[in-house]
């Protein structure tokens, strides 16, 4: 049997015009950040880590003072992947996989706390955090996601247990190398986390993309896909920082598949 558990790893403060573009600036509101753990037969899955705890206590020295005047962290206590994986009776050893959406501080922040996880990252994405003078509008920090670990570069969609029931598939755009999850348990259950590829309900149902992305036009193409496995083949979606969905979500230890 499959379960999937969604993890609240974290709070953050920022202008919501930043995610959806439409909007007149100066409208602050304060969005969750996810993480799902897929507890399957074959190993226990996390989709990202999160924002690491450290930039609740110490933002400037963990996010730089840059990204601090564009947002808070506004996390509290146990807001973070380890305390959240102990609500299931978890430690991060027995996590046996970690993909990786893409490397933003908000969702590889608690990777250093996976050492002896397997970890799937589009190889787009880790090779242009590491590239040399960075990418046009992307900017991982290193201090996120440059650990001894052993990350697995795929490409494309990705089967990760071999049967079509966890499938890592490519959603580029927000950042060169995004991708979203899709996890089906039998029965047509299905459900997708979109992670960045969506951040609200609202950036699918108006189709209006967000500030913050890497390529327009590849996202367009990547808020299509979702939007057809959402409203052809009756996926649950799962966007990335959407406040209202995250007030009614079952949280951990309930699942929600």
């Amino acid at each position: 049997m499959i379960r999937a558990y969604t993890l609240c790893t974290g709070f953050i403060e920022l202008d919501r015009a930043s995610m959806v573009s439409d909007l007149a600036p100066g409208q602050r509101w304060t969005v969750p950040v996810l993480s799902f753990l897929v507890d399957h037969p074959r190993g226990k899955l996390l989709f990202d880590t999160g924002v690491h705890c450290q930039a609740r206590l110490d933002p400037v020295g963990r996010l730089g003072p840059e990204r601090v005047k564009r947002l808070t962290v506004k996390s509290g206590e146990g807001d973070d992947v380890v305390p959240q994986l102990a609500r299931l009776h978890l430690i991060p050893d027995d996590v046996r996989y970690v993909a990786n959406s893409h490397l933003h501080f908000d969702h590889c922040g608690g990777n250093e706390f996976f050492p002896h996880a397997t970890f799937f990252v589009q190889r787009a994405e880790l090779e242009a955090a590491r590239r040399p003078g960075g990418v046009p509008s992307y900017s991982p920090s290193p201090i996120d996601f440059e650990h001894a670990l052993d990350y697995r570069m795929i490409y494309g969609e990705h089967d990760v247990f071999g049967y079509g029931s966890v499938v890592l598939i490519p959603t580029y755009g927000h950042t060169p190398g995004h991708q979203s999850m899709v996890v089906r348990a039998g029965k047509g259950a299905q459900l997708v986390c979109a992670s960045d590829a969506c951040y609200t309900r609202e950036n699918m149902d108006r189709d209006v993309l967000p500030n913050v992305l890497w390529n327009a036009s590849v996202m367009r193409e990547s808020l299509a896909t979702l939007r057809k496995l959402r409203d052809q083949a009756g996926a649950t979606i799962f966007y990335g920082h959407d406040p209202a969905q995250w007030e009614v979500t079952p949280r951990a230890p309930s699942p929600v598949m």
